[in-house]
């Protein structure tokens, strides 16, 4: 499906988050759990993958959610301030406000890379106040859990750790990328793969088999931590880290219908 005058995504709403920033979102109301992506690290709710997903939730009828993390894309604050804490409470927060002020219904959460990591942390405080039906499922797209800690060199872990910023060369268009100490260090406080992880929700990982950025063995690991039995790894022939192909929006959007009912 490619977005058209008829399947026009709902306007930018804004939620000012309290005592905090002002959060860009998209939503759109309808049926079953509410779809959530999250985005991953720099990125925002026009890319490619988010969108196509709001654009197949409109089209049959599901609930979707759309949002920019503080200091993203066109929410307020500083990227700089940013951490994945941070991003989580707002994330929760901005959910129960579309839910209209009462606590937010079940969920179905998508996260992409970072937003994968983003994805487990949510779901386990949404589980920990409404029990395991606040989580319909979870689908992650080459999801980074533990990135702080594996994606870095001792080098750069000191430099961060002294409370410098880390630049680095990438292919996304953010050129260098900035890793800034505050998020590092909140980034190692929220490590999950050196335990279980007491999800039990439907969970469906989607992993480039030439993924640069994020090794195929996190999926296996993160398979591993989790306590639920319904966990399935698909490994896309030919997949980079984006997984952005139409074959690739293909598999996510057939996971989707799998996991709303």
């Amino acid at each position: 499906m490619t977005q058209t005058a008829e399947t026009a995504l709902p306007p930018v709403r804004h939620f000012t988050v309290p005592n905090a920033d002002d959060i860009a979102y998209r939503h759109h109301p309808g049926d079953g759990p509410t779809i959530v992506f999250l985005p991953g690290y720099m990125s925002d709710m026009e890319g490619g993958k988010a969108t196509r997903v709001m654009a197949d939730a409109m089209a049959k009828g599901r609930a979707c959610l759309l949002l920019d993390y503080a200091g993203c894309g066109q929410s307020g604050g500083d990227f700089a301030d940013g951490t994945l804490s941070r991003w989580c409470a707002e994330t929760i927060a901005l959910l129960d406000h579309v839910a209209g002020g009462a606590r937010s219904g079940p969920v179905l959460l998508v996260g992409s890379s970072m937003g994968g990591w983003l994805m487990l942390m949510i779901a386990r405080a949404l589980v920990s106040r409404g029990g395991d039906a606040a989580v319909a499922g979870m689908v992650g797209i080459a999801a980074a859990p533990d990135f702080t800690d594996w994606g870095f060199d001792d080098a750069q872990k000191a430099a961060l750790a002294a409370g410098e910023t880390v630049f680095e060369e990438n292919n996304y268009g953010y050129d260098p990328m900035p890793t800034h100490a505050r998020f590092w260090r909140d980034g190692q406080a929220q490590r999950m793969l050196g335990d279980t992880i007491a999800l039990y929700c439907p969970t469906r990982l989607l992993h480039g088999q030439d993924d640069p950025e994020v090794p195929v063995g996190i999926a296996l690991r993160l398979a591993e931590r989790l306590e639920g039995g319904d966990v399935r790894i698909t490994l896309v022939k030919g997949g980079d880290h984006r997984l952005s192909r139409e074959s690739d929006i293909a598999l996510l959007l057939a996971t989707l219908d799998e996991l709303a009912g």
